[in-house]
């Protein structure tokens, strides 16, 4: 197998199929495909909603990144969550992590439970803890690792062993990682999302989510599910995110060294109190009140007051206002998800640049 580096340009040793040669692999920008004869399709594609060579394509490089038996490419990351979590029926336990990025507590908070599903959040990062919320209807435990947005670190091969024990399927949220860092079906996990509009797209152009998938029966189950809810990626975003990928290794490398970078300036600035940062490309911290942080975030000028993460350019959050508005305040003020944190997409620009700016931006008032 190639290296990682490599399998983000070419995928798994593909070539292009169409008799062209074409480098860049092309659009297939039609809604449904010819057949021969009844019940004959030789290419094995009829509509785009169900399957399209351009999704393929990509499905089959995030599975090779993520080593998976097959990856499903959706038009966003809620809506790669919303099919996994159609797998389940009412009365079925759901542990979830606690600390989540904000639209996923929604959905949880106001979809699942709203179907019959019981969900119960919980500290992952603390795997022995989770055996004493076990039940004999428990079916899947989902978090992510590094947390959105205050950066707590699960071990993933842990919560598979005990989950596994008890036939409990496990879902990690690769997004901040991205398969560059870390792996969590090598882990043990069962299914990996991803929110592609970030990392993996990487241009903060198009919106996308993957869910990645461990078994070949698991997937078949959800290939099922794709096509019948239909919220599969078209083909132009799906070429997007394949011209995004091809830099993913390079990307993942310059915004974890920028971030290293930054993260030790930031804990040696006076108006900063606590660095979150634990190696991908993304920091969040806190500053010593409310009006500095919003000081802060109008008063920058390379840096970009915005949600969304993971593009090439350095975007500045401010998460409870932005990613978490809905999340419950007495869940938000314990998790630390507070008027004082920032939450720092840091880009591939220069780093003095970024920290130039940060400066300029803390100094006034």
């Amino acid at each position: 197998m190639y290296s990682i580096e490599t399998r983000c340009i070419h995928g798994e040793d593909h070539k292009s199929e169409d008799g062209k040669f074409a480098i860049s692999y092309p659009i297939y920008q039609t809604a449904s495909f010819s057949h021969l004869t009844p019940g004959h399709n030789p290419n094995g594609f009829d509509y785009s909603r169900e399957s399209n060579p351009t999704r393929q394509y990509l499905e089959e490089t995030v599975s090779s990144l993520e080593g998976a038996a097959d990856s499903i490419a959706f038009s966003s990351g809620m809506a790669a969550i919303s099919c996994f979590f159609d797998y389940f029926s009412p009365g079925d336990h759901i542990i979830c992590g606690s600390d989540l990025y904000g639209g996923t507590v929604r959905y949880f908070d106001r979809i699942l439970k709203k179907n019959g599903l019981v969900v119960e959040y919980a500290d992952t990062t603390d795997p022995d803890s989770l055996k004493a919320l076990f039940r004999e209807n428990t079916k899947v435990i989902y978090f992510e690792t590094p947390t959105n947005p205050m950066m707590k670190v699960t071990d993933i091969g842990k919560v598979c062993r005990l989950a596994h024990e008890r036939n409990i399927l496990v879902c990690v949220d690769n997004t901040f990682m991205t398969p560059c860092f870390q792996n969590p079906i090598k882990e043990g996990a069962d299914a990996v999302i991803h929110s592609g509009t970030k990392y993996l797209s990487g241009h903060n152009d198009t919106v996308c989510g993957f869910l990645c998938l461990a078994n070949k029966g698991l997937a078949d189950t959800y290939r099922l599910l794709s096509k019948t809810t239909g919220a599969t990626l078209g083909p132009f975003e799906c070429w997007l995110c394949l011209r995004g990928l091809k830099t993913l290794a390079i990307r993942m490398e310059r915004h974890r060294e920028n971030a290293e970078k930054i993260s030790e300036w930031l804990k040696l600035q006076p108006c900063v109190e606590e660095v979150f940062f634990v190696g991908s490309g993304m920091i969040s911290f806190y500053v010593d009140s409310k009006e500095k942080a919003l000081s802060i975030l109008k008063n920058i000028k390379l840096v970009t007051f915005a949600e969304s993460l993971g593009g090439t350019e350095s975007l500045l959050t401010y998460p409870t206002l932005q990613t978490h508005p809905d999340v419950p305040a007495a869940q938000k003020e314990k998790l630390g998800i507070n008027d004082r944190l920032l939450r720092m997409s840091v880009g591939i620009e220069a780093a003095e640049d970024i920290i130039n700016d940060l400066k300029q931006a803390m100094e006034r008032d």
